[in-house]
């Protein structure tokens, strides 16, 4: 990730609430609007933070959510699924017995086999974390 989104996510997963505004972020980090808007455009095309308004506000406050780390895993699905049918057709275009074909088809392979693993992953994860930190 790069340093201002990785800076800005920090700043909002180590506040109290988990929502900041921009102008908030701006002052925790000694950075300036623009590089704020630009780490939240990244955060947010990444589905790491969400935005919202601030009732009846023209103003954005930006959060991120206590079960961040399986929102975004569960979101990559649909990338994984993109990455899936252009390896697909790569591998039918190329052949799988040549040498980039197979490269390819070794890929798929690992994209297919992450794909059967991770709502396993995702249901052990949720009895972990209810087991760890109660429900909530």
């Amino acid at each position: 990730m790069p340093r201002m989104p990785a800076r800005v996510f920090a700043a909002l997963l180590s506040s109290d609430t988990g929502v900041l505004t921009s102008a908030e972020l701006g002052e925790r980090l000694r950075v300036s609007p623009a590089a704020v808007s630009g780490a939240v455009r990244y955060l947010a095309q990444v589905h790491m933070v969400s935005r919202e308004r601030e009732p009846g506000s023209r103003r954005e406050r930006y959060r991120v959510h206590g079960d961040q780390w399986y929102e975004a895993l569960a979101n990559r699905e649909a990338v994984i699924r993109r990455w899936e049918e252009a390896l697909s057709e790569g591998v039918a275009s190329l052949g799988p017995h040549t040498p980039a074909g197979r490269r390819l088809a070794e890929t798929l392979a690992f994209f297919e086999f992450v794909q059967q693993e991770v709502p396993a992953l995702m249901a052990r994860w949720r009895a972990h974390r209810e087991e760890r930190f109660g429900r909530g």
